[in-house]
């Protein structure tokens, strides 16, 4: 009997194909809409999970100054010094590296080729810390950063502005107002999810920053990165207490120093751009149901049209059941084509737009099978009445319709 209903079913559709089509269009655009939605959804979540996830592995930032916001002063604070790393790595645990961070923005020269530039005195505990690796070169000697070398590292984007795009290593370079070796070349990065370029960034012996650069032995930054499951929360929490007690900063007094923690800003970054995807998911659900009323309205038509049908096939025998399912039939199979061209539809749109977004592309399969199921439930839900209409027409005066 189901399968009798569902040839009658793909008999109905096939005879009024455009029509059957045009009722079926909310479907296909309420499903397509929201795998499409989820789909580049998540993959902004994983663009910006990795993009911080290459500021560093588990990273802290210890800055000077209170930082910016509401309330809070943006006058710098006092520098750090290299005894508050000595005392970080004493005082709290679960730590892999830490790593003194001065940085400024210099002028590079090579040849005729001229670029402003930010450049960072820092060791080799930051490479860790910040998640950089060689791509060629080597790393400061411990010799290099004790005595403060004439040394340094650079970013893709200096090779590129710089060097014209050739090999970097061992060629030299005047920063600011010395010249300076490059021992080793970075592996790209590419943009932050600020917009800022990561490469475009030379390293130098803290020393050397400090006597040649800088002129004080000021530290403007610590990095450090925790071992995986460690608990950053309660490490910042350690952190700022023990920066409290060795800055001498009463109970009453605010930080004169704030912490950047990249943990916290990627669960943040995450959790808005999930509420999102779900907000613009559900709005685009909203075109299912209006799907799901054309298809009532459409399957309401058709019983009128079909009235003298109805009561020749009840008049000779017929049940009421069998005349609910074929017309509950048809409208599921309308629902679910429109479904399953949805995703299809919204596969392409996903596939293009990612690449056009220049975003990962992560088709999740999951909802799509949900959107499916949802579509055939609104086939149900939505042709109930039109069938339930049906089957309890009165033959006889379905017989006398024209």
């Amino acid at each position: 009997m189901l399968m009798n209903a569902l040839k009658l079913a793909l008999q109905q559709i096939r005879r009024n194909i455009m029509r059957s089509f045009l009722t079926t269009l909310g479907i296909i655009i309420g499903v397509a809409a929201v795998i499409t939605m989820v789909a580049l959804g998540n993959g902004a979540t994983a663009q910006v999970t990795e993009r911080i996830s290459a500021l560093g592995s588990n990273l802290m930032m210890l800055n000077r100054g209170q930082g910016f916001g509401p309330g809070r002063s943006r006058q710098s604070g006092p520098a750090f010094e290299l005894d508050d790393i000595d005392a970080i790595r004493a005082e709290i645990a679960g730590i892999k590296a830490i790593s003194p961070v001065s940085s400024s923005s210099v002028t590079l020269v090579n040849g005729n080729n001229s670029w402003s530039s930010s450049v960072r005195g820092t060791d080799n505990a930051y490479l860790i810390a910040a998640n950089w690796t060689l791509d060629s070169g080597r790393r400061f000697t411990s010799e290099e950063e004790s005595i403060g070398s004439p040394v340094c590292i650079v970013g893709k984007t200096i090779v590129r502005e710089v060097f014209d795009g050739a090999d970097a290593v061992n060629q030299k370079m005047r920063v600011d107002r010395f010249n300076c070796t490059v021992i080793g070349v970075l592996k790209g990065k590419g943009q932050t999810s600020f917009g800022s370029d990561q490469d475009d960034i030379v390293i130098l012996p803290l020393p050397t920053f400090q006597r040649r650069i800088a002129g004080n032995r000021d530290v403007g930054q610590i990095y450090i990165s925790l071992q995986d499951n460690v608990d950053s929360d309660h490490v910042e929490d350690r952190l700022t207490s023990l920066m409290r007690m060795r800055r001498n900063i009463s109970p009453s007094e605010t930080d004169d120093f704030n912490i950047f923690n990249t943990t916290e800003i990627a669960e943040t970054l995450t959790s808005t751009t999930k509420t999102m995807t779900g907000l613009l998911g559900a709005v685009a659900g909203v075109s299912l149901l209006v799907g799901g009323i054309g298809i009532m309205n459409i399957m309401l038509v058709s019983v009128t049209e079909r009235t003298r049908e109805i009561g020749i096939r009840l008049a000779i025998g017929a049940l009421e059941h069998e005349v609910l399912l074929q017309f509950l039939v048809e409208a599921v199979v309308l629902s679910a084509l429109g479904g399953l061209v949805g995703i299809i539809l919204a596969f392409l749109l996903s596939y293009f737009m990612a690449m056009l977004m220049q975003m990962p592309f992560i088709f999740d399969y999951s909802i799509s099978v949900a959107a499916f199921v949802f579509s055939a439930a609104v086939g149900v839900v939505f042709g109930f009445v039109p069938a339930r209409r049906a089957a309890r027409l009165n033959p006889i005066e379905a017989l006398r319709h024209e």
